[in-house]
């Protein structure tokens, strides 16, 4: 058992890309907002994510591939198509990863103010965590990214439940909100950003690639499955954690909340400092990890598509998740958002969402790449449903960013 938990790596790095400050936020909106009720959404979302990420393991494991190799091995015969897929694969990925970024960056200042007010200004402290993230990228390599990452969502884990325990939460209500779907008046938008920011289509690129590098061959598929059920169930449950959180807190009491950042300023003269602490280290473990892995998984992808060095040392690995990370930085140390950039990338990622789910479904099925590795009929019908729903997220996400709902 503990050699399976030595295994723990490409799993941790997805859910530590996953629980960053929008995560955090919607959850902390979900629940202030309608208590408990949602808290199924988000065991749906991790259940969801957890049956595509598991392909993508599966995929750089026994196919010895990743998501973006797939695709140009796919399109090989066809160099027009081949070229003009992966140039809008990585352009999307580019500009909405870049676009994010600044969210990244300053979700983790949030943390910072949230627990050390007037420390210093805002855009001096998303200068030291653009700093920080970049000097974990260009000069940490793989395996130290990895363990900075695992790092982060232990940090998350025991930040959240902790502050959780303190306030003391309604059990009954939590597990009925867990078990039982229910979905509130006007909560529908909501429950769709929950499961969005859960199921991501960079982190199939990033899981792939993650995988290929830990694992060498279909012998080591059991700890691959192992580590992308209990990584990404264990992110599943920070971000029930940070829900039950602001449910427990602030639902009921008519403040208005729009970030954990808030909540955390909230919990203190009830709850104590420790509390809002506690809220303040969750949330900027959760900025600083996704500023670490949207440049990380850009990188990877790049790398794939266009057929140079998949390494975090390799100069144009670099040059990519070194673009990501300065247009995010530049974002949140301006404290600009350019909205056109803003509104392209929810287009793109509502496009790219539910174009990779499909195939990532339809390489997982590919008997040449995985032989008797290859999804069985459970597994297509939990594929399926959950490709159906990112077509749906993404709709919804281009309705959004059209304006149209």
């Amino acid at each position: 058992m503990l050699k399976r938990f030595r295994a723990i790596g490409p799993g941790a790095l997805t859910a530590a890309a996953f629980i960053g400050p929008g995560t955090v936020t919607t959850a902390t909106v979900a629940g202030a907002s309608y208590g408990y009720a949602l808290a199924w959404t988000l065991v749906f979302a991790t259940i969801a994510a957890i049956i595509l990420q598991e392909m993508a393991a599966r995929l750089g494991v026994v196919a010895r591939l990743g998501l973006g190799e797939a695709i140009m091995q796919r399109f090989a015969e066809a160099p027009v198509l081949k070229w003009i897929s992966g140039a809008l694969i990585i352009a999307a990925l580019f500009i909405g990863n870049a676009a994010y970024e600044g969210g990244n960056i300053a979700g983790a200042v949030l943390g910072m103010e949230a627990a050390l007010p007037d420390m210093a200004p805002r855009s001096v402290l998303a200068a030291i965590i653009a700093f920080a993230a970049g000097a974990i990228l260009l000069f940490g390599g793989y395996r130290i990214i990895e363990k900075v990452l695992i790092a982060a969502v232990l940090i998350m884990t025991l930040a959240f439940a902790t502050a959780l325990f303190i306030i003391g939460p309604d059990w009954g209500a939590l597990i009925k909100g867990a078990l039982i779907p229910y979905i509130p008046f006007a909560a529908f938008p909501l429950v769709l950003g929950l499961i969005g920011t859960t199921i991501v289509p960079y982190n199939l690129f990033l899981h792939a690639a993650a995988a290929r590098k830990r694992w060498n061959g279909a012998e080591h598929l059991g700890e691959a499955r192992f580590d992308a059920r209990l990584s990404i169930g264990v992110g599943g449950v920070v971000s029930i954690l940070v829900l039950s959180t602001a449910a427990a807190s602030l639902f009921g009491s008519r403040i208005v909340i729009e970030s954990a950042g808030d909540m955390a300023r909230q919990l203190e003269p009830a709850f104590g400092a420790g509390a809002t602490w506690l809220i303040a280290l969750g949330l900027f473990a959760a900025g600083l990890s996704s500023s670490i892995t949207a440049p990380l998984a850009t990188g990877f992808a790049a790398a794939e598509l266009f057929g140079f060095e998949s390494d975090p040392k390799a100069l144009k690995f670099r040059l990519v998740a070194g673009a990501v990370l300065l247009v995010g930085a530049v974002v949140a140390v301006t404290g600009r958002r350019p909205v056109e950039i803003i509104l392209f990338a929810q287009i793109a990622n509502g496009l790219l969402l539910p174009i990779i789910a499909a195939f990532l479904l339809y390489a997982a099925n590919n008997k040449k790449l995985l032989s008797e590795n290859a999804n069985g009929l459970l597994a297509n019908a939990a594929g399926i449903m959950v490709t159906l729903i990112a077509a749906m997220l993404g709709l919804r996400g281009i309705l959004r960013a059209l304006g149209v709902m």
